[in-house]
């Protein structure tokens, strides 16, 4: 039986809104709201929907750069919403991320031996002559030269700039990779060389994806289960071709509508969601999909449907399946 490397529970953040002559909290926005999920080791773990629905939040909180409201973040049986500053840090040598601006992530000031060097050094890891050689290791396996450790990150294309990020999160061996939309800023051409070689690291240093992601065709080459959010919520988690060729929940089956199909023969019918996506400072009442969603009747605008897990694990936040 594998083994559960992550387990989180009713994860929440909340905002808070000032308003006011004197900044009074006058609101808050739901940025996540309740979101639970299990990952196995070796597993990869896809998150999708929308822009502002609260993935990049999750995935921040899940190293703690971003602080939960209310919820549990349990990792390799040790409950990470327990541990103190100092202690999540040397944590983290456990926990890398790969961040979605492959230039913005990296400091510009730094040489490319000291940006992937930094995290070595944090955690006291090597010699200055063992880093250097780790740096060179590291560099060849993500596909760049090793005489690319003396050059500066302006001197490097997208795609290569995050290949360095890649070097540098796994220069501690973590066993969590937490991947924040890391091919969304580079060409298509790009994108599955990159996808490629996080496939290859996965097996090589058996590491463990949560991959964050807008994307649903990228979700699907990388995933082996995806968890669809809406609103700061969980909508739909499955095992990645169960939900691709049976999607429950009417907001996956809007989204896989409209991905593209390589074959002008096969004209699916694309479902046009109408309005907008809802204020998170005032979510509606009910399930937060009602107020765009077809199949919407009384029910779903007074009660929020629970996210229901059938036989085959496939799991669904409707009141109509």
């Amino acid at each position: 039986m594998t083994e559960t490397l992550l387990k989180v529970d009713d994860l929440k953040k909340y905002f808070p809104i000032s308003g006011g002559i004197f900044g009074r909290k006058v609101g808050e926005v739901k940025a996540v709201d309740g979101v639970s999920f299990i990952l196995k080791k070796g597993e990869t773990f896809g998150l999708v929907g929308e822009s502002g629905c609260g993935k990049s939040t999750t995935g921040r909180m899940l190293l703690r750069l971003t602080e939960p409201s209310a919820g549990t973040i349990e990792f390799d049986e040790t409950l990470l919403t327990d541990l103190s500053k100092k202690q999540m840090r040397k944590k983290r040598r456990d926990i890398q991320m790969i961040f979605q601006d492959p230039f913005g992530s990296l400091n510009p000031r730094y040489t490319v031996q000291q940006i992937i060097e930094q995290p070595l050094i944090v955690h006291g890891l090597g010699t200055s002559k063992e880093r250097s050689r780790m740096v060179e290791e590291l560099l060849e396996t993500v596909g760049l030269d090793a005489y690319a450790a003396s050059r500066y990150p302006h001197q490097f294309s997208g795609g290569q700039r995050q290949r360095i990020g890649i070097a540098r999160a796994l220069a501690v061996r973590p066993k969590l990779i937490v991947a924040d939309e890391p091919v969304s800023a580079l060409d298509v051409s790009i994108q599955s060389q990159v996808l490629n070689l996080l496939k290859e690291l996965q097996s090589e240093f058996k590491l463990t994806y949560v991959f964050i992601s807008h994307d649903l065709g990228v979700v699907r080459h990388i995933s082996d289960r995806v968890g669809v959010m809406y609103l700061g919520r969980l909508v739909e988690v499955a095992d990645s071709n169960m939900l691709y060729v049976s999607p429950k929940h009417p907001y996956t089956r809007a989204l896989l509508s409209a991905v593209p199909v390589p074959d002008p023969k096969n004209k699916s019918n694309r479902i046009i969601l109408s309005g907008d996506v809802p204020n998170p400072a005032h979510p509606p009442e009910g399930c937060a999909f009602h107020t765009r969603c077809p199949l919407a009747a009384d029910i779903c605008r007074k009660v929020r449907p629970e996210l229901i897990t059938d036989e085959q694990g496939h799991a669904a936040a409707c009141h109509f399946i």
